[in-house]
């Protein structure tokens, strides 16, 4: 049977943040986003209870939207202490590699190519959370396309909050603006490292060996 989307899969992302759920809901309709990918190592929130698990589930089935936990794989607190720095720092290069993550990214390529698909999690700006700076690189590595939906369900593109990213880490002169753009790949993994030591999942080194 012919692929129902075929052709280069697109993923969307996004981050529910302290958005209501009819915004949330309005979104995923607007963009015909059909199969929710939700990669929150604890889909729970004691501040925003409308996006624990179990409330979350029920109101998309109301909107016709599949739900899909890959919080275990693809979650920014993995529980395996090998996937830490000694300084307690989640290593987002080694995460790459692990056979769980690499086998559900080849399940949210293989969804999308089904119905249109989104990953969610909680920031609502995708440069401070785990599904950028860890997730897009290895869905655009196996070949998918990333874009990202935003407060009011605006759209922006990969290019975009990668040429943010940039800007942010002094590297603006290999955006998409700038006429000499050939060490872009280089500054992007640059960036991308010192955006992961800022914003990735940080834990007490004592802690790890209890994980």
């Amino acid at each position: 049977m012919p692929s129902k989307n075929p052709g280069k899969p697109r993923i969307f992302t996004l981050g529910h943040s302290n958005l209501p759920m009819a915004d949330l809901l309005g979104s995923l309709i607007r963009h015909e986003i059909k199969a929710l990918c939700d990669v929150r190592s604890r889909p729970r929130s004691f501040r925003f209870p409308q996006f624990n698990r179990k409330v979350l589930e029920a109101q998309l089935a109301t909107a016709k939207v599949s739900y899909h936990f890959f919080g275990d794989a693809l979650g920014g607190r993995p529980s395996d202490p090998s996937y830490y720095f000694a300084d307690g720092l989640v290593n987002y290069s080694a995460r790459r590699k692990a056979p769980d993550f690499l086998e559900s990214i080849d399940r949210i390529i293989a969804l999308s190519r089904e119905e249109n698909t989104a990953v969610i999690c909680a920031e609502e700006d995708p440069l401070h959370c785990h599904r950028f700076l860890l997730i897009c690189p290895a869905l655009i590595q196996h070949g998918a396309s990333t874009v990202h939906v935003r407060k009011g369900a605006v759209l922006e593109t990969q290019r975009e909050v990668e040429d943010r990213l940039l800007q942010q880490h002094g590297f603006a002169d290999v955006t998409s603006d700038s006429l000499f753009a050939q060490g872009r790949e280089a500054a992007l993994e640059d960036a991308l490292r010192l955006q992961s030591e800022r914003y990735a999942f940080r834990t007490s080194p004592e802690a790890i060996e209890y994980f």
